[in-house]
């Protein structure tokens, strides 16, 4: 590994903020990492870093990194091979397969880490060199829920519509369901103004360490059962309409749908809402009413108001209707395309954004286009140099894609791109069993990670510090990644792998390896869709300059910082106000001793943990996977601090220490989702999904607890 001699301004592999960090060379054997990491100055971080960040080149050099094509042996083992061999391998097992079992036999699930450059070719790639419909991404466990509320709202999706910074002057912000104090600390910074101002009003099942932000008079504290926060918004609406807080005139003129709304909000009244939520009625009109009287001393020249929605709130069967009722509630109130405020989602993988504008999903195609339209497909096909026809239709979705692995009718032969489905997806025991009932599996990634670990064939590809390209951030703004290092040599770009994969498949149309080309090639595809980067450049980008899609050709080169102050993206220019209703998208709990299950995230790993649980300091604070409880709920189940724990249903069972938390509901209890075997939280998660969006339940289990006899 050989590496640049100056100083390099880069983005930190993670979370969607995206902070800016500076990396620079170490050289020489005593180096504990091949480059120091150091925050930058950026806008989303302003230098700071949390505990992930900052250790993240430990991994540029770590003893466990792939470094050659790994083949499973007929005893089972892995043994290296040459590139050669492995493509060649990949392709023959490809054209068999398709040769006897159709197109679709062959599967792609793709990832919200990849760059756009990636994340658009892998799409281009499945559908002309595979000429499968078959694929799909783990950003469908992620934001398609929000993704779906907003373009049916907005006619238009981008988790923030607004730069991050705005957030900064808010003397109100309503959180819903995300916990960015550990999933993402660099953010409180922008939550201060808020604080100060009282006004920071967080909602969560659990007092979470962004809940603990509201405390001593920063605002306040919601703490509604799991999966009720629909009901709980619903509530909130109905006090804005029956007391007449809400924004007549901005309905009037920007808005469409209000006299259905009206009617479908009749039966939430707080009191109601109170016996469904937990949340006092009281609370519930405090709550609607601090928000009216925020907003209108905004639209008087005060500071802003903002909702925000996050995973808590949209991973469940009912996600998209959740979110819709947050929309409702921001436009209730008269926000959305102001600047008096508005609403976003906060987006949660590093390239969430970009991952999910060009292509990876099984029903679109680059730039938002739709992969059933006529005219969107034949945008793309010329951009490609293909007939309309020869681009597949609509694919499944990744729930259902995975769930069919090896089934009648399901593909026998799958591509993982950075993802790690053994661990995060929903019913993993089930998407355990899936995988190894297929023909052969293909997984590209840089350590052996648990689905890499059930592979027929591993290819080793490039860390972030290695490679070259573009991500999104949260805000839709479109930041450069540089490469600070040289990879190992036996590593590969996932654009070469393509590349290389396509022109033995004879595919149509052009692969490239370079991330500038494909870069280009990605905006003449995106051009005159939602998701416009054709006017976006890449020394724009390079520069540092602010760059917001929508970026069209001709426009203003920094594109779009803030969304809809003019018109929404409907075509009559006015948002919807879309009826909703709370009906059995939470599974039952009974008097036996069950409880609900809530998982999410530490402050100490990220996702899966394939990359921190390779870090010892990561590791050596947050070891496994803790059941957090109640220490009355414990003592009513016979659990003492510390002790193992059964934690089961009908879909699998998990064993972890109980560690007692006054922060959870007397009914709840909490499981982080990063680790593996028997400490994986999502086997016990569901695989039900939203109609709308196919996002999997993963807020919400029933779940039995049995302690178990300490094994120290």
């Amino acid at each position: 590994m050989s590496h640049s001699t100056s100083s390099t301004d880069t983005h930190c592999p993670y979370c969607a903020l995206q902070c800016g960090i500076s990396l620079t060379p170490t050289p020489g054997p005593e180096a504990a990492t091949p480059v120091a990491l150091q925050g930058r100055n950026f806008e989303t971080n302003g230098g700071a870093l949390c505990r992930k960040g900052y250790s993240a080149a430990e991994l540029l050099a770590h003893p466990e990194r792939l470094s050659a094509p790994l083949a499973r042996q007929a005893d089972g083992s892995f043994a290296a091979v040459e590139w050669d061999e492995a493509l060649d391998l990949v392709a023959h097992k490809v054209r068999a397969l398709q040769a006897s079992h159709g197109p679709d036999s062959v599967a792609v699930f793709g990832a919200g880490g990849l760059t756009n450059e990636k994340a658009y070719q892998l799409g281009k790639f499945a559908r002309l060199a595979l000429g499968t419909s078959r694929i799909d991404y783990n950003g469908r466990f992620c934001m398609s829920s929000a993704a779906a509320a907003t373009n049916r709202a907005f006619g238009l999706d981008r988790g923030l519509p607004f730069p991050l910074r705005d957030l900064d002057s808010a003397a109100m912000i309503l959180m819903l369901g995300s916990n960015v104090a550990e999933t993402m600390p660099p953010f409180v910074r922008h939550l201060d103004g808020a604080r100060e101002a009282g006004g920071l009003i967080v909602v969560d099942p659990r007092r979470s360490a962004t809940a603990q932000l509201s405390e001593n008079g920063a605002g306040w504290h919601l703490q509604p059962t799991p999966g009720s926060d629909l009901p709980l918004l619903l509530a909130l609406s109905h006090v804005l309409l029956t007391e007449n807080l809400a924004d007549a005139r901005y309905l009037e003129e920007r808005t469409a749908g209000l006299a259905a709304l009206r009617t479908s909000l009749n039966a939430w009244w707080p009191e109601r809402v109170a016996t469904l939520t937990g949340v006092p009625a009281a609370q519930i009109r405090r709550t609607a009413r601090a928000l009216a009287a925020g907003a209108e001393r905004a639209k008087q020249g005060g500071a802003p108001v903002f909702i925000l929605t996050g995973r808590g709130v949209e991973q469940h069967e009912n996600g998209t209707d959740t979110v819709s009722a947050a929309i409702n509630l921001a436009l209730l109130l008269g926000l959305p395309g102001t600047r008096a405020g508005g609403y976003g989602t906060i987006t949660g993988q590093g390239n969430g954004q970009g991952g999910r504008e060009h292509g990876q999903k099984c029903d679109q195609l680059p730039g938002y286009r739709k992969i059933s339209d006529p005219a969107h497909r034949a945008h793309v096909a010329a951009v490609w140099g293909v007939a309309p026809e020869q681009i597949p239709g609509p694919g499944l979705p990744a729930t259902e894609l995975l769930r069919t692995l090896g089934t009648p009718g399901g593909s026998r032969m799958l591509l993982v791109h950075g993802s790690n489905p053994v661990i995060s997806a929903p019913d993993a025991g089930n998407v355990l069993r899936a995988l190894r009932r297929l023909d052969f599996l293909v997984v590209c990634d840089f350590f052996l990670s648990e689905t890499a670990a059930e592979a027929d064939l591993v290819l080793p590809v490039l860390q972030w510090a290695e490679e070259e390209g573009t991500m999104t951030n949260l805000e839709g703004r479109v930041l450069r990644r540089r490469a600070a290092l040289t990879a190992p040599a036996g590593a590969r770009s996932e654009l070469w792998i393509m590349s290389q994969l396509a022109e033995r498949l004879d595919a149509p149309g052009r692969f490239s390896d370079d991330p500038r080309e494909v870069f280009d090639e990605l905006r003449r595809a995106s051009a005159g869709g939602l998701a416009d980067y054709s006017g976006v450049s890449w020394s724009a980008v390079q520069s540092g300059q602010p760059v917001y899609w929508p970026c069209p050709t001709g426009g203003d080169p920094g594109g779009t910082p803030r969304l809809f102050l003019d018109r929404f993206a409907h075509p009559d220019g006015k948002a919807r106000l879309i009826p909703v209703t709370a009906h059995g998208a939470t599974e039952a709990v009974d008097a036996n001793q069950r409880l609900w299950l809530i998982t999410g995230r530490l402050l100490e790993h990220y996702q899966s943990g394939v990359q921190t649980r390779r870090v010892a300091q990561l590791q050596a604070a947050a070891d496994q996977g803790l059941l957090e409880i109640h220490p009355s709920t414990a003592r009513a189940h016979g659990i003492i601090d510390g002790q193992p724990v059964r934690v089961s249903n009908d879909r699998g069972t998990v064993t972890a220490r109980a560690r007692f938390s006054p922060e959870l509901r007397l009914d709840t209890v909490f499981l982080p989702f990063h680790f593996p075997g028997e400490n994986n939280a999502n086997l016990l998660t569901r695989d039900d999904v939203d109609p709308h969006s196919a996002m999997p339940e993963f807020k919400n289990a029933a779940v039995r607890l049995t302690p178990l006899e300490s094994r120290e």
